[in-house]
């Protein structure tokens, strides 16, 4: 199980990945996998990661791990919402595509969940789901599995497929590719959120098909947290409430507006990033306060709600 607030458990049956975005310079799961890379209980950590100057950082080299992790959702009867591979992508580069029909395989021979796929690599995912020869590729997994061996509904109805975007560059990067896409849901992770986001623009939200049907936005935590303007979680509220999709608002991070006399170190954060200690900015820059704080104390409070919406909840 998982304290991530958008989910319920995180299933990781392949991990590994590499950095492509500037979203990735933080990663926690780099930082976890570190850990996780020295305990022989968990081998398929081993060679994930490596030092550097600025902390662990990925190799790019993925490994599948044991028949016991690879088969979790089939042991567990209680429907449960998966995030898949907190700890990799599943549609990296270097993915093995019988990998990644091993893992389809067992998602549909779970139907009483629902998983949620996440990648930064959403053209791979694209090609994947458009390629008319997975569907009986997944059929022959399930037959290995056990199953019936008859080709799944597809896309399946209970995998959710979603793509990250941190910034407007990457959302214009990725977002047609997501919206190309065949899934029962589509999802945008806007975490860590780096800059306003125009989804409106990109034809992304709206009552028809293809559509984004769930946006999850959050700030950064960990010791080199960037800040969040708080006009940017606002923005993508504003876009979901207009065009009906689900908006779900994780956590502030380590940054957010600061309560009346609340105490702690304050910066100055300008609608494009940019951010100085508190007094130091550029005159004539419109910017906004945020203290940092822990993340329990800062919470995910947007304008003094919790959003946690999510699709057919």
């Amino acid at each position: 199980m998982t304290l991530i607030e958008w989910t319920e458990a995180t299933w990781n049956p392949i991990v590994g990945c590499s950095l492509v975005s500037p979203g990735c310079t933080n990663c926690y799961a780099m930082r976890q996998a570190v850990r996780l890379s020295r305990n022989p209980a968990t081998p398929q950590y081993h060679g994930t990661v490596t030092s550097s100057k600025a902390g662990p950082v990925w190799t790019g080299r993925v490994n599948i791990a044991g028949d016991s992790v690879v088969r979790a959702p089939l042991r567990r009867r209680k429907a449960t919402a998966w995030f898949v591979n907190s700890m990799g992508d599943l549609f990296h580069e270097n993915i093995p595509t019988a990998w990644i029909d091993h893992i389809f395989a067992v998602m549909a021979l779970a139907p009483q969940h629902v998983f949620q796929v996440l990648t930064k690599r959403p053209v791979n995912m694209r090609a994947y789901m458009r390629d008319p020869e997975a569907p009986g590729r997944v059929a022959q997994a399930m037959a290995a599995e056990g199953g019936e061996g008859t080709q799944p509904p597809w896309p399946p109805r209970n995998v959710w497929l979603g793509t990250s975007a941190e910034d407007q560059a990457r959302a214009s990067e990725r977002i047609p590719d997501l919206l190309a896409t065949p899934a029962a849901i589509r999802f945008l992770s806007c975490e860590p959120l780096l800059g306003a986001l125009d989804l409106a623009g990109l034809d992304a939200l709206g009552p028809g098909e293809p559509r984004v049907h769930w946006v999850i936005a959050g700030g950064e935590s960990g010791p080199h947290a960037r800040p969040l303007h708080p006009a940017w979680p606002r923005g993508l509220r504003d876009q979901c409430a207009a065009s009906g999709a689900a908006f779900f608002f994780k956590q502030w991070g380590v940054w957010r507006p600061p309560d009346p006399g609340e105490t702690g170190e304050r910066r100055a954060v300008a609608a494009d990033g940019r951010s100085w200690p508190d007094g130091a900015a550029p005159e004539g820059v419109d910017t906004a306060p945020v203290v940092r704080l822990s993340k329990a104390r800062a919470g995910r409070a947007l304008d003094g709600a919790d959003w946690s919406q999510i699709p057919g909840a």
